[in-house]
């Protein structure tokens, strides 16, 4: 006898719709699962079984055969493991064929027959045709982001079972618990001193402008770093939908609710390998940590110490918003749109960099120096020298007066948004080079200065389109949506800065 299953796989932050076909027929007793499986797919025979036999069902002692369909798609995990169970108690006559008609499953097996929760819940509900789709209760509420279909929950098999026969009605799904939204997490205020460090973070905040800050060890760059994304809007449904998927895919924790509603913060260490910041690494490639931060913060602390070639992989998707990872098998687009901040000291022995307190030998430091190409030192809008702060700042009852609260900065950030939406992009950073002129006005004087820069080498083609874009965000900041000034067109300069003496970058 044949049934036939709905189901989905994973592959990348994708799902792919995959019939389950399973044939149980006469001959010696035996168990084969055809269609590309991975280890995982060919290990659910043992979870299948000890699940069924668990749940007080028969095992039927026949040749049974299991097709994953489309055949030329590589399946993986452990989610077939209930579409699998069901189909061969549809084929076995335990359960009725009508029964399971326009319903997809997805799940793990255990032992005992429960059903466990899987990676990826929410793109392979997505990814089903069926109008009622069958999850573990641990992921109702993923499942439940996905429009219109009907979604259906069971703790176990042996309850699955006994609603397919109409013994029992369906287990209501779990109640999704609430996240409170005033939760900016580290608040600005908290950073002492850094006038140029903290508007530098909130220039980024409000035009998408990547940010490099260098500066000796305790000036507080990784301090200003971790408040950005606080400063950032909460996302819009469908970003929040879009990184959603993503951590769904990763097995990255959501919050209450499933929908990620507070842009991402990814901070790796300095040790990342190439595959776990780009993407990919297996036959179901998996989003890195580039793809983790869509619409959000990647920060690179101690961006020095990362190896040259895992940085210059960024170059191309910070200019594209995605990664395009191809393998033999497949190709995967992975989404990276994201606001980089990186951290680095001037030199491996942590000092400020000024001539007499650098102990490191000037090969030392140029290698140091030099993992930072120039092609993607030119991809940082905003590259800002960070010294540490007076004593005055760090004492406390100091004559430094304490910095703007998260909260107040925020209103700013979020105005100068709303104004970059009017011009159709959702910040400055993303306006295309050939509408700059009428997005972003210059004055006669903002004109010579940027002609200025420009004749004596000190800015390239790109940098004076990156600079534009700043000086744009600068005017947006201060609520004026005239052209843009000189003194714009200076603030941006300023904080475009060389941080890094000239002859010892490596270009």
């Amino acid at each position: 006898m044949l049934a036939t299953v709905s189901s989905a796989t994973l592959i990348g932050v994708e799902g792919r719709p995959i019939t389950v076909e399973v044939h149980v027929s006469g001959g010696l007793p035996s168990f084969t699962i055809v269609g590309l499986p991975d280890a995982s797919c060919r290990e659910s025979r043992d979870r299948v079984r000890a699940a069924i036999l668990s749940s007080d069902l028969q095992w039927p002692q026949h040749r049974v055969t299991v097709n994953l369909a489309p055949t030329g798609v590589r399946k993986g995990g452990a989610a077939l493991d209930l579409p699998i169970a069901v189909a061969l108690l549809a084929a076995s006559g335990q359960v009725g064929a009508g029964a399971v008609a326009g319903m997809a499953f997805l799940g793990e097996l255990g032992l005992d027959g429960s059903i466990r929760k899987v990676q990826g819940a929410l793109p392979l509900v997505d990814a089903v045709t069926a109008p009622c789709v069958v999850v573990p209760a641990s992921c109702a509420a993923e499942a439940a982001l996905v429009r219109p279909r009907a979604v259906r929950c069971a703790p176990s098999l042996r309850c699955l079972v006994a609603v397919l026969r109409g013994e029992e009605g369906w287990p209501a799904p779990p109640t999704a618990a609430s996240e409170p939204e005033d939760d900016t997490g580290p608040d600005l205020a908290d950073v002492r001193g850094q006038p140029l460090g903290r508007f530098a973070v909130e220039v980024a905040a409000a035009g998408g402008h990547h940010l490099l800050l260098v500066g000796p060890p305790g000036a507080g760059k990784t301090m200003l770093a971790e408040r950005l994304p606080g400063l950032l809007p909460f996302l819009g449904t469908d970003q929040a939908l879009e990184v959603s998927r993503i951590h769904s895919a990763a097995g990255i924790p959501l919050p209450p609710g499933a929908l990620v509603r507070r842009p991402p913060f990814r901070s790796p260490h300095h040790s990342s390998s190439l595959v776990s910041l780009i993407g990919g690494g297996g036959p179901h490639m998996r989003p890195g940590e580039l793809s983790c931060a869509h619409h959000g913060v990647l920060f690179l602390d101690e961006m020095g110490e990362f190896p040259s070639d895992v940085l210059d992989t960024l170059r191309q998707p910070l200019e594209e918003g995605r990664v395009l990872v191809c393998r033999a098998r497949a190709s995967v687009v992975f989404p990276a749109r994201v606001l980089l901040v990186a951290a680095m000291n001037p030199c491996p022995c942590g000092s400020d960099g000024r001539p007499g307190s650098c102990r490191c030998r000037g090969a030392v430091r140029a290698r140091y120096i030099s993992r930072v190409s120039g092609p993607l030192l030119d991809r940082f809008d905003l590259r800002v020298a960070v010294d540490r702060p007076d004593a005055e700042d760090l004492l406390p009852g100091g004559a430094a007066a304490a910095g703007e609260a998260t909260e107040s900065v925020a209103r700013r950030v979020a105005a100068a948004r709303t104004l970059a939406r009017g011009r159709g992009v959702a910040c400055n950073a993303r306006l295309p080079a050939p509408t700059l002129d009428a997005a972003a006005p210059l004055t006669p004087g903002a004109r010579r200065v940027l002609e200025l820069h420009l004749r004596q080498g000190r800015l390239s083609a790109r940098g004076v389109h990156r600079v534009h874009r700043v000086a744009r965000t600068v005017a947006d900041l201060s609520g004026r949506e005239a052209p843009v000034t000189e003194d714009d067109v200076y603030a941006a300069i300023a904080m475009r800065a060389d941080v890094f003496p000239p002859q010892e970058v490596a270009v």
